[in-house]
This record gives structure tokens, sequence and C-alpha cells, in this order.
């Protein structure tokens, strides 16, 4: 399987590296579609905030490109200088997405819920997990076991993925439903908001391939090392 893997995991890179670079050109594309409506991605977000009833999450700029994220921890909406500060349609997609977010949190979203509970696990064993692997790959045939449990911490990683792609695009889906129920772009902004969410959520996907490629590819290295 090596050597199938290897073409695999080409392909998923290139593919990866297609989809990022769709995903750029088409917020740069949108960033110049200005806002009818006069207001920033921290307008947009404070405003999708208030009309969900949610009074306890505040929106604030952090630094970098692409840095967008919501905190559940601290309740913080984090915008890029760029989305915070811009009134485009690009902005206004990002910031209701991460709002998105915010309403998931708030309602109990299970597949949120399932995330974030996964998050401590991930971060720790992203840390160690390449290194478990690779010993484990180095001393399979002494101690095989040392790679099932690399194939264990890899597959929590693997499974973060998965459960990533529910949460992303169904943020998607409140944010675009709510600045069109509130009017709150025109059509041709809709359609843009729309057509970069989509992008965005592309990248999920790509992750979530490559991911259980490489576990299936561990998993056969074990299995074959178990049946010699």
């Amino acid at each position: 399987m090596g050597g199938a893997y290897i073409i695999l995991a080409g392909a998923i890179m290139l593919f990866s590296w297609l989809v990022s670079a769709k995903l750029k050109s088409k917020f740069e594309l949108y960033s110049k579609l200005q806002l009818q409506n006069g207001m920033s991605g921290k307008e947009i977000a404070e405003k999708m905030l208030a009309d969900n009833g949610i009074t306890d999450v505040r929106v604030i700029s952090t630094p970098g490109q692409l840095t967008d994220h919501y905190n559940p921890s601290d309740k913080t909406v984090n915008l890029s200088e760029a989305v915070y500060n811009h009134r485009n349609a690009a902005a206004a997609a990002v910031a209701a997405h991460e709002c998105g977010h915010a309403v998931q949190h708030s309602i109990g979203y299970e597949w949120l819920t399932m995330r974030s509970k996964l998050v401590p696990i991930v971060s720790i064993a992203s840390n160690y997990v390449q290194w478990i692997l690779i010993a484990g790959i180095l001393m399979i045939k002494v101690f095989p076991q040392l790679l099932l449990v690399g194939i264990i911490i890899f597959a929590a990683t693997t499974l973060f993925s998965i459960i990533t792609l529910p949460v992303e695009y169904d943020a998607s889906n409140r944010a675009l439903a709510w600045l069109e129920n509130k009017h709150m772009l025109t059509q041709q902004e809709q359609a843009g908001a729309k057509d970069a969410l989509k992008w965005a959520a592309r990248t999920y996907v790509v992750a979530a391939i490559g991911s259980i490629a490489t576990l299936l590819y561990y998993i056969s290295i074990y299995s074959g090392s178990r049946r010699n």
C-alpha cells in the first residue's frame, strides 16, 4: 500500500493546494465588493448576535490573516483585522459565519459540543502523535503495540476532523440564512458571501479526507505486521 498511499497523498496535497488557492482568490474578489449597507464586519457580527438574543458574547479584533474564530471558553467572536474593520461581502460572510458558531454554542448544538470535548485531547495528541507513529513504525517488529497506540491517538484527531464538517457547514448555513432573512446584503453580495463560505468549507473536507487516508495507511502497516 506504500506506493498507492504516496500517490493518494500527493493527490490530496495537490487538491488541498488548489482549494486553498481558490479560496484565497475568492476572498480577494469579494473583498472588493463593498457593502451597500456600509456595515463593517464588527457591526455585522454584533447585529447577528443581538438578533439571536445573544448578549454575553464579545466581538473583538485579532491580529493576522484568516485568524477568525469563535472561542467558546471566553465567549468571544475573534475577527481578523481585515474582517473586523472592512465593509465588504467577504468580511460580512466571515463575521456572520463565526457568529454562527456562537449561535450553536448558545443553543447547545450537539456537534459543536462534541468537538469542544475533543479539543483538549487533540491539542495534546497533535504534539506527540507523529513521533509515536514514527517510533511505532521503526519498532514494528519488536514492539507493535506502540504503533497501535499511535493509531488510536491519531484516530482521535481524525474524528475531530470529521466532526468539524457538520459544525462548519451548519455555521455557514446559519450565517447565510440570517444575512438573507434580515436583508443585510444585496443579491450580488449574498451570492458572493455564499460562494466564499462554500470554498472555505471545502478546506475542511480536504483536511478530513487527508486525515482518513493517513489513518488507513497506518492501520494497513499495523495489520500487515500482525499477518507477518
